[in-house]
């Protein structure tokens, strides 16, 4: 009889982990999106169902050929414009060339903007490269800067923030963080701020940001029922700002699990996803 439950206990256990690493290799090899509902009183009628697909933390992961799994789903989602919110490569094994691939068809799909992670600031003199390369293929860099997305005569803002490993890795960053939003001279009107950092959520809510879209905590790369994820760069373990929307007075945020690793090569319980707001 003990013979018995032993193989029993046996079988249970083995067909829990071939499960379990099939399903851990299918949520690494595969992509999916997410979508997300944001309301504002702020937002001009005319931005009624506007609809933003985010890409966040590509790098250099290839989903199919040319990134046919990436490009299907942003069709499918039909946007009004697509953003970068940084790391579109690695700086640890840099390869440009797929992110020129993907940018060349996304920029085909809608009108593309970008902003930089600190893998971009960790390229030094190759990074000149890759902009002049985004620049080509018709994407718009946010350098500290804002644009106006027109509509039916209504407008909103759309800001972008260069990641600040770009001039200080040092505390000063959340500092510099709020004085580049200052200086930006932003309106009243809606404003949609792209950032790579979500650690530094409370700087956006001070400076009464209204939708912060951001990624680079790869959504803690190893997540835990109930828990959430585990660890995150610029956050350590338990990181506050993994993944999905979070909201404090009249900001809200979300942020992406991104779509690639960098250090850490695998993933679990934490599928690769493209954002749609």
């Amino acid at each position: 009889m003990l013979r018995k439950k032993s193989k029993r206990h046996f079988y249970i256990v083995t067909v829990i982990v071939v499960l379990l690493v099939i399903w851990t290799a299918w949520s690494n090899t595969t992509v999916g999106i997410t979508h997300y509902t944001v309301a504002s009183d702020k937002l001009p009628a005319s931005f009624d169902h506007y609809s933003i697909v985010v890409v966040s933390d590509l790098h250099n992961a290839e989903f199919g050929e040319n990134n046919s799994q990436l490009i299907k789903l942003i069709e499918k989602e039909k946007p009004d414009i697509i953003v970068i919110t940084g790391d579109l490569v690695d700086s640890n094994k840099t390869n440009i060339d797929i992110a020129q691939k993907l940018v060349g068809t996304l920029t085909g799909i809608a009108p593309c903007y970008y902003v930089t992670g600190n893998h971009e600031a960790w390229l030094g003199e190759q990074y000149q490269e890759l902009e002049s390369i985004l620049l080509d293929e018709g994407v718009a860099i946010l350098h500290d800067r804002a644009v106006q997305l027109i509509k039916n005569t209504e407008s909103i803002q759309l800001a972008g923030l260069d990641d600040p490993d770009f001039t200080d890795r040092a505390p000063l960053q959340q500092s510099m963080i709020k004085t580049k939003i200052n200086n930006m001279n932003l309106t009243d009107n809606y404003c949609v701020l792209l950032s790579h950092r979500p650690e530094a959520f409370e700087d956006y809510v001070s400076e009464n940001i209204d939708l912060v879209l951001s990624g680079h905590a790869h959504g803690g790369q190893f997540r835990l029922p109930i828990i959430g994820g585990i660890v995150a760069p610029n956050q350590g373990l338990f990181p506050k700002y993994d993944a999905g929307i979070y909201s404090e007075n009249y900001t809200t945020m979300v942020v992406s699990r991104g779509i690639g690793n960098s250090i850490i090569p695998i993933r679990f319980n934490n599928r690769p996803e493209i954002i749609s707001v």
